[in-house]
């Protein structure tokens, strides 16, 4: 696998024909795909099809699949947030996690493609740069880059669930036919429907990640 695709600056040709497709359309062609159907069923072969293209000629442009998520990745999130170092660090992450939410909202398949080896683009470093440098120097190097993934797992957790509420709704009707089998669950549900709170997951749990980080630079 290899990235340096990503990373090149690409002169525009004064010479010959010009490219026919850019790396965006065949980005946004596989994201449209993913959205739709899961990223199982992105494919050179599909994304061509879908462009009006051959297989063949996406090689042109990215080397292969893991390339090829590698730019819907880069295009989805696209460039980072500029933050403040004044403004604080929670206030930082804060804004960070946020925009990055907004941006993954609606690419469910943007958790499973974020894990393991992979090519990684400059959008996507520059992301972790920016968090990187709200962080205080209470942590060390290992303690800020954990904090970052902690932070991106939970966005990305979140923006996959957002996706589907199917899962909710099932809730709600197994519970309407055995309450009285699950009275801890009954009751929590209960609580909401009499007082609200429904949908705070993301606040809820990114303010417990950084009232624990708090903790921990406050410590020092």
């Amino acid at each position: 696998m290899t990235a340096e695709f990503l990373w090149q600056q690409r002169a525009k040709p004064t010479r010959g024909p010009k490219p026919a497709l850019t790396l965006d359309q065949i980005a946004d062609a596989a994201i449209a795909i993913a959205d739709a159907e899961g990223l199982t069923a992105v494919s050179m072969q599909r994304v061509a099809a879908d462009l009006g293209y051959t297989k063949m000629s996406l090689y042109r442009y990215l080397p292969g699949k893991a390339e090829l998520v590698a730019a819907m990745i880069e295009r989805a999130i696209g460039e980072p947030p500029t933050l403040d170092e004044k403004d604080g660090w929670r206030a930082g992450l804060t804004t960070w996690a946020h925009t990055l939410l907004r941006r993954t909202e609606g690419h469910a398949w943007a958790e499973g493609a974020t894990t393991g080896s992979r090519p990684i683009g400059p959008n996507e470093l520059g992301w972790t740069e920016q968090a990187l440098r709200v962080l205080p120097p209470a942590l060390n190097g290992a303690e800020r880059m954990d904090t970052v993934a902690t932070v991106a797992g939970h966005v990305r957790m979140i923006a996959g669930q957002n996706v589907q509420k199917a899962p909710e709704e099932s809730l709600l009707r197994a519970m309407a036919e055995h309450a009285d089998q699950y009275p801890a669950v009954a009751a929590a549900m209960a609580d909401i429907a009499a007082n609200g709170g429904t949908d705070e997951a993301f606040s809820f749990g990114l303010g417990r990640i950084l009232d624990g980080l708090d903790v921990l630079i406050r410590s020092r």
